[in-house]
């Protein structure tokens, strides 16, 4: 088991405080993994093993327990009688009514509570409606680069990180897949089934969709046009001209639910000059590489996409809020937010013209402020400073810790 100091560090200092602890994020991305860390650490602080109870509800170990009230007796009938209990609840959404239940052990036992999650119930937006000011919330993303080496060094032998970096953003970051050397079509076999039943548990069935057609149809449409901004409006366009009629309305409600399932995240537009969040053509990215290339095929021109969306991801991971800059008609990749540190970065494969350059560089030195600026690139190149900006090759600056 690998440790993940990047969430645990998070973790820490809410164990024993009057907060539900809740995991979010899409499957096999290493939630229960984590719960497990948490437990650990509970034993070297101590805690016996008859204070922890754990259940996880995608088990039949526990498929007769499916109502708040079966929750509630079931913990009522297990907690330790000399002191703290210690609750951990894997996959809670499997359970109607949750929400009650587990606010009721805040105020009913003496409890320090963990709660993983993997569909739209575990969104902010719905879990603040019963547990308002009363948890803390993680979103868990799968293996960021860093980390990604680090189960590369336990479990396989590891490579340059400049080489390593081509084969993470082809085999992406669910942690299931760096546990030993799989072939690309052996780890596409894996994704596409998380996909799969993600798509068809958390989405279709639990939002009874009848056209689920059309609704893969929206998956691929998407998938393809990773890093690219559009609108629900030009999806419903591109429905119609292949014969496919598709009102907007209807395509923001798929895009709402790809969302609430962890798949894809919404990137807004951000006005730099007018300091305003924009609500049209939008950005949206996957929460892995690998869901692409599992569902539409592994395509080598798609590695510049694929890159921005590593790169956003690594920007969330860390805790930034991410946009996409607008520039008055210029474009700037991201503009990164974390309290009162602020990032503006291009994501670039390669730079092989003096106009490619311009175009690069000049975007960001039209941004009058002092805050960081990077180009990131994936060719090889002398790394140096351009007029106060930054040029790291994208592993680098994955690796980095100085932003």
């Amino acid at each position: 088991m690998i440790y993940r100091k990047l969430y645990m560090d998070k973790i820490i200092p809410f164990i024993d405080t009057p907060f539900i602890k809740i995991l979010t994020g899409i499957r096999r991305s290493g939630k229960s993994t984590i719960l497990a860390m948490i437990r650990d650490e509970l034993r070297k602080r101590g805690i016996k093993a008859e204070q922890i109870l754990s259940y996880r509800f995608d088990s039949p170990l526990y498929e007769d327990i499916t109502t708040a009230r079966d929750l509630y007796n079931e913990i009522k009938n297990h907690l330790y009688p000399d002191g703290r209990t210690y609750i951990f609840l894997d996959e809670i959404q499997e359970i109607t009514g949750w929400e009650k239940a587990v606010n009721s052990f805040l105020q009913d036992f003496n409890a320090d509570i963990y709660v993983t999650g993997s569909n739209s119930r575990m969104l902010s937006s719905e879990i603040s409606t019963y547990l308002t000011g009363r948890y803390v919330s993680f979103r868990i993303y799968p293996l960021t680069f860093a980390e990604y080496l680090d189960f590369r060094t336990s479990y396989t032998a590891p490579g340059d990180p400049h080489q390593e970096f081509a084969r993470y953003i082809r085999y992406g970051g669910f942690p299931a897949l760096h546990l030993r050397d799989y072939t690309p079509e052996e780890a596409y076999t894996v994704v596409y089934d998380i996909y799969n039943s993600t798509i068809f548990t958390d989405i279709v069935k639990r939002n009874q969709i009848r056209k689920v057609d059309q609704l893969e149809r929206i998956v691929k449409y998407v998938f393809d046009n990773v890093g690219q901004t559009f609108s629900a409006s030009s999806i419903s366009r591109y429905m119609k001209s292949q014969g496919r009629s598709l009102d907007t309305e209807t395509v923001y409600n798929y895009l709402d639910k790809l969302e609430r399932a962890f798949i894809i995240d919404r990137c807004s537009r951000y006005n730099i000059r007018g300091r305003e969040i924009l609500k049209t053509q939008e950005k949206f990215y996957l929460a892995d590489p690998a869901l692409r290339y599992a569902v539409l095929g592994y395509d080598p021109n798609y590695v510049p996409a694929m890159m921005e969306n590593v790169v956003y991801l690594e920007l969330v991971s860390r805790g930034y809020r991410v946009y996409v800059g607008k520039l008055d008609t210029a474009e700037i990749d991201f503009v990164a937010v974390k309290q009162d540190k602020k990032v503006y970065i291009q994501v670039t494969y390669q730079i092989n013209s003096p106009e490619t350059q311009k175009r690069e560089y000049d975007r960001l030195l039209s941004i009058n402020d002092n805050y960081p600026k990077y180009v990131v690139r994936m060719d090889d190149f002398a790394e140096g400073n351009y007029e106060g900006i930054l040029t790291r090759h994208i592993a680098d600056f994955l690796l980095a810790s100085d932003y």
